[in-house]
């Protein structure tokens, strides 16, 4: 398995050629760079999402984000088998101003919790990325929890989780 040793550039900008000045500046964090490629493009493809950076380990994720400075970190919640629950709560003491949104394969209320209360802003399922992700990125950009719909409301039953976001309700 390839690993991105450093944390690289964007390789290609907008169709467009532009994005708007208030545009939001993500960071990918990803082990699989097929699922970086894929995560680039669907964002990419969001007028007012600008992916500038990716990281393919837990080790330069932290750097990548105090050099780049992005708005959101898109982070893996296993990258390399490691669990990144420690690697948010270093992120979010490092750059703090850094909104972190969880990926996962899983769909576990307790892992959501987990990720939440380690300080991350939204909680994520891959499978769901297209349609949930951009939307998470942008509530997290404006500091408002989200979590994947078809996680949502099992995290609500399973605790009293106050304003997570689901396409524009407030649920909790």
């Amino acid at each position: 398995m390839l690993v991105n040793p450093h944390c690289a550039p964007a390789d290609e900008s907008p169709s467009d050629g532009h994005r708007p000045a208030g545009a939001v500046r993500v960071v990918l964090a990803d082990d699989h760079a097929v699922i970086r490629r894929t995560l680039r493009r669907l964002l990419d493809g969001e007028a007012d999402i600008e992916v500038i950076a990716d990281a393919g380990d837990l080790e330069t994720v932290v750097g990548c984000a105090r050099d780049r400075r992005p708005q959101v970190m898109v982070l893996d919640l296993s990258m390399l088998g490691e669990s990144s629950l420690d690697a948010i709560r270093d992120l979010r003491r490092q750059v703090p101003d850094t909104e972190i949104v969880v990926l996962s394969m899983q769909d576990s209320p307790l892992l959501a919790r987990k990720a939440l209360d380690a300080d991350a802003i939204a909680f994520v399922r891959k499978e769901m990325a297209d349609a949930d992700l951009p939307e998470a990125v942008r509530c997290a950009a404006r500091g408002v929890r989200y979590v994947s719909p078809l996680l949502a409301a099992q995290l609500v039953a399973f605790d009293d989780l106050p304003a997570i976001h689901h396409r524009g309700l407030q649920l909790g």
